[in-house]
């Protein structure tokens, strides 16, 4: 959430930046800066009359000692008006206090000014590409076939257990996600990151503090009875743990790495681009999250990107970094680089990472702060996070890019977790 100090001191900064998101926030900005001036002046209002009440409070008892007991009453059944006057500012407050709050949620976060203006993933700038794409044999099978074939995903007995976009993995294709998981948790604690194993359910204020609420309470699967939601990354409760804490400067950055199972509702679309495990509404990613000191986020921003390039070249697949259009930027980043592999026997590109920085848009709606040594005031924190990675896609890859006529060949870094080199 941007703060509203900001707001009102760069308005039209606020409504200009916006507008590489696509989005108008003339109205919405002009609406919280009057909401803002009526709030003080109704603070302003209730501060003077409860400074006039005290003031006659002191003075009834003087007059009463005075014996003049009508001046008295009359000072008395001024402050019973006061008292209802300060009761009704408060009201009012109270109300503009909480529209402004309805209005700041609204506001998307800033983009970072290297972003380039965009209405959709289209417009996205490829900034690097790498790895070679593979010759693969006649005849190659999509991944969801393949997957048949070698009897590693069972998407029809998802279908039967759960609905659509639930696979059930069975022997080597089980082996092989639990061999990925494994490779990308001991390359992040490697990489200096602490592992957590998060809830895979958190309640609403978590889900407010890194954005998810309001903004896509329908995008996430909601247990009503309890008010929980299912994560829709394990970004959110690993984010979630600096929630109103205020952390030593000289300790940053965090970093924390997690594997979940992540669960989205928007994921039910049809079609060829969406088949086999292309996109799921159940599926299994290591995310990494930082919490960075504001002047060196960037700079972290980039050591996350080089981590999560150095993972597909080691699994050795062709691959693109994108740099996120203002369209495509999701509501709370400042900047996306995504990577995708390239899917060969579909010959499309699959989404496999987002690494992102949200700079302090998360970090004010979790009250995540940080206090300098020696300066009294804590400062908002920035925080990032990254797919490192997200395994459906990077699954279909691998067995589309690595089939032979003997089989899928498995890359030799997943080797030793797997515990077999080929699925014949």
């Amino acid at each position: 959430m941007l703060t509203l100090k900001f707001i009102q001191d760069n308005p039209e900064l606020v409504i200009k930046k916006l507008l590489v998101k696509n989005f108008d926030a003339k109205e919405i900005v002009e609406n919280i800066i009057a909401l803002y001036e009526k709030k003080n002046k109704a603070q302003q209002s209730a501060d003077q009359a409860k400074a006039e009440m005290n003031k006659i409070s002191k003075e009834i008892g003087i007059l009463f000692r005075e014996g003049k007991k009508e001046e008295a009453n009359k000072a008395k059944d001024r402050t019973s008006e006061l008292k209802e006057t300060i009761k009704q500012l408060d009201q009012e407050f109270a109300s503009n206090d909480e529209e402004v709050n309805e209005l700041l949620i609204q506001l998307p976060n800033l983009p970072h000014e290297s972003v380039p203006k965009g209405n959709s993933e289209e417009d996205n700038i490829t900034i690097k590409t790498g790895g070679d794409k593979t010759g693969l044999p006649e005849n190659a099978l999509p991944h969801w076939e393949l997957a048949q074939k070698y009897n590693l995903i069972d998407f029809e007995l998802g279908v039967k257990l759960t609905g659509a976009g639930f696979p059930v993995y069975r022997g080597k294709g089980s082996q092989l996600q639990r061999a990925l998981i494994n490779f990308f948790l001991d390359q992040a604690r490697e990489a200096g990151y602490e592992e957590i194993q998060p809830p895979l359910v958190v309640n609403e204020d978590s889900g407010y503090g890194t954005g998810q609420l309001p903004d896509k309470e329908g995008q996430m699967y909601h247990i009503t009875e309890d008010n929980l939601y299912l994560i829709p990354t394990a970004e959110v409760p690993v984010t979630n743990i600096y929630r109103d804490i205020i952390l030593d400067a000289n300790s940053l950055p965090y970093k924390n790495t997690a594997y979940s199972a992540c669960f989205r509702r928007e994921a039910g679309s049809y079609g060829k681009d969406v088949r086999g495990l292309n996109r799921l509404h159940q599926f299994d990613k290591v995310e990494i999250v930082q919490i960075a000191h504001p002047v060196k986020s960037y700079q972290v921003l980039n050591e996350m990107v080089s981590y999560v390039e150095t993972l597909v070249q080691k699994l050795g697949l062709p691959y693109r970094v994108l740099q996120l259009c203002g369209g495509d930027l999701s509501f709370t980043s400042a900047l996306t680089f995504d990577f995708e592999v390239y899917s060969a026997a579909q010959e499309k590109w699959l989404e496999v990472s987002s690494v992102s920085n949200f700079e302090a848009f998360q970090a004010n709606r979790l009250k995540l702060r940080f206090r300098e040594e020696g300066v009294k005031k804590p400062q908002l924190a920035h925080t990032l996070n990254g797919s490192a990675l997200a395994l459906p896609r990077i699954v279909a890859a691998l067995l589309e890019n690595n089939q032979a006529p003997e089989g899928i060949k498995i890359p030799e870094v997943l080797v030793p977790y797997c515990g077999f080199d080929l699925i014949n």
